[in-house]
């Protein structure tokens, strides 16, 4: 993580089963848009196969907008 976790900042956790990169790519412009900030991605794969089944993105931002 690149700023460790205070328990104030609000997470956002997208889980995306398509695991391409334009997919991943999407995701995180449309999250980065609405102010977001990236913190990790975790990929979840089947034993002996290497290509991920599922993605799970982590994001934090400071506050939530007014009215959320």
């Amino acid at each position: 993580m690149s700023v460790p976790p205070t328990g104030k900042a609000p997470w956002r956790v997208m889980e995306l089963a398509d695991v391409c990169d334009r997919a991943v790519e999407e995701a995180l412009n449309a999250a980065a848009g609405d102010g977001w900030r990236f913190e990790s991605v975790h990929f979840v794969t089947q034993p002996g196969n290497r290509r991920p089944t599922m993605a799970f993105l982590f994001f934090t931002r400071d506050t939530l907008p007014k009215g959320m």
